[in-house]
């Protein structure tokens, strides 16, 4: 029992620090980049402001410059977020201090805490990868704003053909 528990906690403890120092994660942030007339721009500057490298473009239109900021702001963590995280933390440290576990318990039993904070901080993990993912629409739409009404047009398509599948197609024409 003890050695799960301990494979449990190392799988737990070692995970986030290898996916936050790991090359798809530092990647994914610093390689969009977009076709402004014929040259290519960081869309990324950093990860606090994601998008921030179009700001300049964006700017000149009060929609796309609104839609730019709005995905900006769903960007940034949330309190709600980082409790999930805390509290799945905190119930795995109590289950590993946890000496005995006798049978009539159900809520301080110790496989319960220990799965439960395991629990809390994947369903943490996954609630904000969904929300960034369904965000890049806003980013979509921002660009595809802009490009109705000004020129020079902006080519972004937000996938990376190294990370994934993804197709972009972009067309102009001028009279």
């Amino acid at each position: 029992m003890f050695k799960i528990t301990g494979l449990i906690l190392s799988i737990i403890l070692v995970l986030p620090l290898w996916a936050a120092t790991g090359t798809t994660a530092t990647t994914e942030t610093c390689s969009r980049i977009a076709s402004i007339n014929y040259q290519e721009v960081l869309v990324d500057v950093s990860n606090n402001n994601r998008g921030e490298g179009l700001r300049y473009y964006l700017e000149k239109d009060q929609v796309a410059k609104e839609l730019l900021d709005e995905y900006q702001e769903n960007n940034h963590s949330t309190w709600k977020s980082a409790a999930l995280s805390t509290l799945g933390s905190a119930m795995i440290l109590g289950g590993a201090l946890r000496t005995s576990s006798g049978q009539n318990e159900k809520f301080t039993n110790r496989n319960f805490l220990i799965f439960g904070g395991a629990a809390f901080i994947a369903l943490s993990y996954l609630i904000s990868k969904t929300n960034q993912f369904n965000n890049e629409y806003l980013l979509i739409k921002s660009v595809e704003e802009y490009n109705k009404r000004n020129t020079p047009k902006i080519f972004f398509s937000p996938t990376d053909p190294k990370n994934g599948v993804g197709l972009g197609i972009g067309a102009s024409q001028e009279f």
